[in-house]
């Protein structure tokens, strides 16, 4: 009688990562890769944000509004398309009064350029009636008071999100999780500096979306840590309980990631030219975001846990050598 083969009761087996994929690699132990190459995307980054900043639009800037009516009805889309063939990309254009009239917003603009915009549109889009034309300046839509009010709320919900992990999980998750959330911000904020992408007032609200999705991606991983965690004996191995944990939720995490990107790859490529900002922004940053959760957030908690247990066996040593 052929006799069963015993099972393995090693620790080391034991937390051994099961392989659910063919292309599986080790995650963990790479972890330095991972750091590095995001390093090489936020470092340029950072550079261009000091030296060159943002290229704000004329939601943040100010500029030029026009109230202009037609003698036909006009498209949205071949106004801005209008715009941008003259310079003026990043304007804003809303029709009313059954596409007769539109309301254009662009940035200021002089008495040249203004005789330029109007004759433009005459001659690609349909003639104007220029008695009726009502032309103003404007201010920033979004001013310093309300993107100081939005830079506090942000790093208010920084506060909020460690508490809750600290309470849920503990201190160290809420730490890792902070600093990948960063991590998604400071690469959709650099390259956007770097490619000099003009953002308007749907930016900020992009921001904000990605930090709500990466934390929650992050939760889902640091969820599955925590159980496995409770069913480590002495002697398992604390890394390979989390290359575990990452590979189980592997699969929602890819899934999960794809369905987002291919909507706002749609949202992208068919929407209006009022969403591409946010599109873009969000294409960018939900990417960023898969990438931190598997790649950082856990093993930004593995290092923050080797730290930890390295310091608390310096004390105990201390306390023996008193």
């Amino acid at each position: 009688m052929a006799k069963n083969k015993p099972e393995s009761n090693t620790p080391q087996e034991k937390n051994m990562p099961e392989k659910r994929f063919s292309w599986q690699f080790p995650i963990v132990k790479l972890r330095y890769w991972w750091f590095a190459l995001s390093l090489l995307i936020i470092i340029p980054g950072i550079l261009s944000l000091v030296l060159h900043g943002l290229n704000l639009g004329i939601d943040f800037t100010g500029g030029s509004t026009f109230d202009l009516a037609f003698n036909k009805k006009v498209g949205q889309a071949e106004i801005s398309s209008t715009l941008d063939a003259i310079g003026l990309t990043g304007s804003r254009v809303q029709i009313y009064e059954n596409g007769t009239k539109a309301i254009i917003r662009t940035k200021d603009l002089d008495v040249g350029e203004r005789d330029k915009l109007i004759q433009t549109l005459e001659q690609k889009i349909g003639t104007i009636d220029r008695q009726s034309i009502k032309e103003d300046k404007v201010g920033p839509a979004i001013g310093k008071e309300l993107t100081e009010m939005a830079i506090y709320a942000l790093l208010i919900a920084f506060a909020g999100m460690v508490i809750y992990l600290t309470i849920r999980f503990e201190f160290l998750y809420g730490i890792s999780a902070i600093i990948a959330i960063l991590h998604d911000v400071l690469v959709t904020l650099g390259i956007f500096s770097i490619f000099r992408w003009e953002i308007d007032s749907s930016f900020v609200a992009a921001i904000l979306t990605v930090v709500g999705y990466s934390i929650n991606d992050t939760v889902v991983i640091f969820d599955r840590i925590r159980e496995n965690q409770e069913k480590l004996r002495r002697g398992d191995s604390y890394e390979e309980m989390v290359e575990k944990s990452v590979w189980q939720t592997m699969a929602r995490s890819i899934n999960t990631v794809l369905t987002v990107l291919i909507t706002l790859f749609a949202i992208f490529l068919l929407g209006g030219s009022s969403t591409k900002v946010f599109a873009l922004a969000m294409l960018i940053g939900v990417f960023s975001g898969a990438y931190s959760s598997v790649f950082n957030a856990s093993q930004i908690l593995v290092e923050l846990k080797n730290w930890q247990e390295r310091r608390l066996k310096r004390v105990k040593l201390g306390s023996y050598r008193a």
